[in-house]
């Protein structure tokens, strides 16, 4: 019965703090519903408001809970002092790479020298972009694996980013002296254009002492068949020069196998196996960047969706003033882009 009438005496010093538990968790769900939608117009994986609205918040909700405690005068000091302690130092220890993380994805943001589904290349790792975050940037290599790597990494790192407008590939080759410089070149250049490479040209690259190093190069438009394209290069390189008689491979092996000087080495019975392109079967690089792929698409989704929005603002604005025949033609144009969202809102949502 007494501890009964302790609870009743007492309840009134908990009213604070029920309430205050009460909008804190109101509070931070309504912002979690607001950040969310929001997330929806601007893009999922380019958000990076959201972390850091939420994380600011959930510490001025500890620190209200904190002052709404029924303590005794001067505890809630102490511990909102001790608090402020804790997470100075929290905050010192892990500010080197935490801020600095956080600070670099914000610059690669705001720079936007790469976006998703791109071609980056940093010191050992290559690959396409397949995911952005606030602290760290994920690629998925030629072996389809994911590698996750720190923001911070990439603005100290030099990146090589591939365009999306079209790249060069290239391919090297050693041939003797034996060959002519000029009827090399033109076959290599015939090899680029059956490889589908455009403006094809060759360059010397090196005299050694028992060879001539060539690298053949073109312009390739379609980068997301980037290792299908060298592959193809090089093939046709080799059947281009095996179909001419020059044979590829240094002289110094002849040195090396007494073989009669008149025997070349390559196949005895070469049939052109000219690299056929099926265009019905998918290519390697869809399996291997799947996720990447993905990526773009979704990043070209919300980017699109984002345009909508803007141009739908607009439209209201001018509906405001629009009168008779020009306000219900904007209002056919603002229930047509309200239908192009939702579809958009939906393919996001599925994936």
């Amino acid at each position: 019965m007494l501890g009964v009438l302790n609870l009743e005496e007492s309840f009134p010093t908990y009213i604070p703090l029920i309430v205050t538990l009460a909008i804190v968790a109101a509070g931070l769900s309504i912002a979690e519903w607001a950040l969310k939608k929001r997330s929806r117009w601007i893009g999922q994986r380019q958000n990076f408001v959201r972390p850091l609205v939420m994380l600011g918040l959930s510490a001025v909700s500890l620190i209200a809970v904190i002052i709404a405690l029924p303590l005794p005068e001067g505890t809630t000091d102490q511990l909102l002092g001790l608090m402020g302690l804790v997470l100075t130092g929290m905050i010192a220890l892990s500010s080197t790479t935490f801020v600095s993380n956080a600070m670099a994805g914000l610059m690669i943001r705001s720079v936007g020298c790469f976006r998703s589904g791109d071609f980056i290349k940093v010191e050992n790792y290559f690959g396409r972009v397949s995911g952005r975050g606030l602290f760290h940037t994920e690629i998925q290599m030629e072996d389809r694996d994911l590698a996750t790597l720190p923001n911070l990494f990439l603005i100290s790192n030099p990146v090589k980013v591939v365009r999306s407008s079209g790249t060069i590939i290239s391919a090297n080759i050693s041939l003797g002296y034996d060959a002519s410089e000029s009827k090399v070149e033109a076959l290599l250049t015939e090899a680029a254009k059956r490889a589908g490479l455009d403006d094809p040209f060759v360059h010397v690259m090196d005299l050694g002492d028992y060879t001539v190093s060539y690298r053949v190069s073109g312009f390739l438009e379609d980068t997301k068949r980037l290792f299908t394209a060298r592959s193809r290069l090089r093939i046709e390189s080799m059947n281009t020069l095996h179909d001419a008689g020059i044979e590829v491979m240094s002289p110094a092996v002849m040195m090396q196998r007494p073989i009669p000087s008149e025997e070349r080495i390559m196949p005895k019975r070469y049939a052109s196996s000219r690299l056929s392109v099926d265009e019905d079967k998918p290519l390697p690089e869809e399996k291997i960047f799947d996720k990447a792929e993905e990526a773009e698409k979704l990043e070209q989704r919300e980017n699109e969706l984002k345009k909508l929005v803007e141009e739908r603002a607009e439209l209201v604005e001018q509906l405001e003033d629009a009168e008779g025949g020009d306000k219900r033609e904007i209002e056919l144009a603002i229930e047509n882009l309200d239908t192009q969202m939702s579809e958009l809102e939906k393919s996001i949502g599925d994936e």
